[in-house]
């Protein structure tokens, strides 16, 4: 039984092999999915049900005993039954005396309760061996496969031979398991599966927040700005133009914020010397939002070269051209070719062809089955050195479309500039802030304190003043690498 198991067929054992038997508390959805699973990888099931009469709906194979007898049966019990049914737990303590107690249930909020769950079932059974596993797996992962969800099954209980048993069942049914250490480990366990998104949370509302800003900036500066002075409807840019606007500014801008937290380290550790200083909690939370940023930047960039590509079919650019087209034959006049114009206009989409194709590689190198096919030194070069090369393109690519009306007066309106002009400031900054950081006088120092140099050691401060007692040093942690 050490090898996983497949999902399509059930395993067959020989007779003269005995089927090691797993019991498995309540008969609801994920105690009969967990049994299907078990006897499809050569185990002997026994539910405990409180009406063993009723229970329907088994897999065919498995005892329905009642608690006390099903609990005699194994060695192994498998608790799916809600904490709040928790309270037969209490006359069954000489018989659970000793045997490994599974806690798989969750709550419905997170810190429900002051203790988890798996450690108030070790107050009711302080005999039993309490392991928490099994509850990041739902019924449908079950029943589906581990090729169509999470195979991981975290895993925590204070009795070593206990846990690595039950790692032994998570391996037989072919999850991976994870040991989180102690029981203790169970709450934060317990609160895993009812985050919605956690590292992805910022990202989120941080590109909300830039989207209606700039949708409504738009808004004003193109829709109701020609209605005020000029009586025009323009309410029509709603749907595509303006949204193609907002779009790129919010990737751009997402981009930039990649980049930024790094080079805000960079220069606290600067400015401490040292790296052995913990960042801020807001700056740790940002640098370990990175990827998340990344990836809803590349989602906007996408929707951006789809906006782009179905301009030619809209109708206001079809009426504009067949507009153009009439009046210089009606006039027999034509506008003169400008060179410089169409380098502007090729250089445009050139660069943002280039910026969109890197774009691109670095969302691919992130993926983890990606990432982990590269060493740390070829991940690091992608991810800093391309996705700078990535920032730099798609800058020059904004300040290209506004070529020459890039600080007009004629682009003002209500002394409000264009968007991208506003979209501009951070990766501007970025760029120029990198720019200094790169520099020898400062990269040199910079490197020194990456590799334990500290402005303020004992020695430092020894060598400068002839001095052997120093300041008592305050001793933080690295929070991450930049």
């Amino acid at each position: 039984m050490e090898n996983a198991c497949t999902n399509a067929l059930p395993l067959t054992m020989n007779s003269s092999q005995k089927k090691e038997t797993v019991c498995i508390f309540g008969t609801g959805d994920f105690g009969r999915s967990l049994g299907l699973k078990m006897l499809q990888c050569g185990y002997a099931v026994a539910f405990g049900s409180r009406n063993p009469q009723m229970s329907s709906l088994l897999p065919s194979g498995a005892e329905v005993l009642s608690y006390s007898e099903a609990a005699r049966k194994s060695d192994v019990i498998i608790v799916a039954i809600h904490r709040e049914h928790y309270n037969f737990f209490i006359d069954l303590i000489e018989v659970l005396n000793g045997k490994i107690l599974v806690d798989v249930s969750n709550n419905l909020k997170i810190n429900q309760y002051p203790e988890s769950n798996a450690e108030y079932l070790a107050q009711l059974v302080p005999g039993a061996h309490v392991v928490k596993a099994f509850n990041t797996i739902s019924a449908w992962a079950l029943q589906s496969g581990a090729l169509d969800a999470s195979r991981q099954v975290f895993v925590c209980g204070n009795d070593t031979k206990a846990k690595h048993r039950v790692m032994d069942i998570v391996r037989t049914l072919g999850l991976t398991p994870l040991d989180q250490g102690s029981l203790v480990a169970a709450k934060e366990i317990e609160n895993y599966p009812l985050r919605l998104f956690p590292m992805w949370r910022f990202p989120f509302c941080l590109s909300a927040a830039l989207c209606i800003f700039f949708f409504l900036y738009c808004v004003i500066r193109d829709i109701i700005y020609p209605y005020v002075y000029k009586k025009e409807d323009n309410t029509f840019r709603l749907a595509i133009s303006i949204p193609n606007r907002v779009f790129p500014i919010t990737a751009l801008v997402l981009l930039a914020l990649v980049y930024l937290p790094g080079l805000i380290a960079a220069i606290l550790q600067l400015y401490r010397g040292t790296k052995y200083c913990r960042f801020p909690d807001w700056l740790d939370h940002w640098m370990l939002c990175r990827k998340q940023l990344g990836l809803v930047a590349l989602g906007f960039a996408f929707l951006h070269v789809i906006y782009t590509l179905v301009i030619p079919i809209r109708y206001y650019v079809r009426w504009r051209l067949k507009n153009i087209t009439v009046t210089q034959v009606i006039n027999k006049k034509d506008d003169p070719f400008s060179t410089s114009s169409a380098w502007l206009s090729d250089l445009y989409v050139s660069l943002g062809i280039l910026g969109f194709f890197l774009f691109l590689l670095l969302g691919i190198t992130s993926l983890p089955s990606v990432s982990n096919m590269v060493n740390w030194r070829e991940f690091r070069f992608v991810q800093s050195k391309l996705g700078y090369l990535t920032l730099t393109l798609c800058t020059a690519h904004t300040l290209v479309y506004g070529g020459k009306k890039f600080l007009s007066p004629s682009a003002l309106r209500w002394y409000l500039p264009s968007a991208y002009i506003l979209a501009l400031i951070i990766p501007c900054t970025v760029l120029v802030v990198k720019f200094l950081l790169v520099m020898p006088c400062i990269d040199r120092t910079l490197t020194r304190i990456r590799q334990g140099w500290e402005k303020n050691s004992k020695s430092s401060k020894s060598l400068l003043f002839g001095k052997s007692d120093v300041s008592r040093k305050v001793e933080c942690t690295w929070a991450s690498e930049i």
